[in-house]
């Protein structure tokens, strides 16, 4: 099992460094609703992380073959996957905003205030299941945890690890703000703000190398 969280260490840290995500989470910790919503929110992420890893560990088939080296649809599905975060990389660079100008946010997030906590547990689940930088690195994590040929349950072991990993992200706002109350406002305004200005650039670094190593993977696979 030490080989599969070796695998999804970096794409758990991909997935958990989502801007967008706990920019949402923050905005919903000022509202009326904070206590309840906050929390379902991050349920929902850990459901939708979930339900990809168990769509993915269930369906894929044996990743060795019966000279006991890697299928090829392991490494064709990590260069499908590492393309995917490299043109995501690419969009986000070129959209970034430029000097003096505002970031924009999703015009969903206007509606936050009006959340109620099964729209936030919906929000957390389309976030982490819907996004295509998360939606991929999740995909791709369930993959190479299959390709280390560990038996059913340290896979499922293994991905949980990486769900608990992926949800450190959105789980600190929360955990910051029970912790510490109203005194955690300035904290987690600076953090929505350096989030927001920076979104775009972090996105496209961190989708630039995470697809870089699963293209490099691929084309190790490929070359057994």
């Amino acid at each position: 099992m030490g080989e599969a969280i070796g695998q999804i260490l970096s794409l758990a840290v991909g997935v958990a460094l989502s801007p967008v995500p706990i920019i949402a989470v923050i905005l919903m910790l000022v509202t009326p609703r904070a206590r309840a919503n906050g929390p379902a929110l991050v349920v929902g992420w850990i459901v939708g992380l979930a339900l990809v890893g168990t769509i993915v560990l269930l369906a894929a088939p044996s990743a060795a073959s019966e000279d006991g080296e890697p299928e090829t649809w392991v490494s064709v599905l990590k260069l499908v996957l590492g393309i995917g975060l490299v043109l995501i990389a690419l969009r986000q660079w070129r959209g970034r905003p430029h000097e003096g100008e505002e970031a924009p946010t999703p015009k969903w997030m206007g509606a936050i205030d009006s959340f109620t906590p099964v729209k936030s547990l919906g929000a957390g689940i389309a976030l982490s299941a819907a996004n295509p930088k998360n939606l991929l690195l999740a995909v791709g994590a369930a993959a190479a945890i299959v390709q280390t040929g560990a038996a059913g349950g340290e896979q499922a072991l293994a991905y949980a690890i990486f769900a608990l990993i992926g949800t450190l992200g959105v789980g600190a706002p929360v955990a910051i703000y029970f912790a510490l109350g109203e005194r955690s406002g300035p904290i987690l305004d600076r953090l929505k703000t350096w989030m927001s200005r920076n979104n775009a650039v972090i996105m496209a670094v961190l989708c630039l190398v995470i697809g870089a190593k699963l293209v490099g993977d691929a084309i190790v696979g490929f070359s057994v």
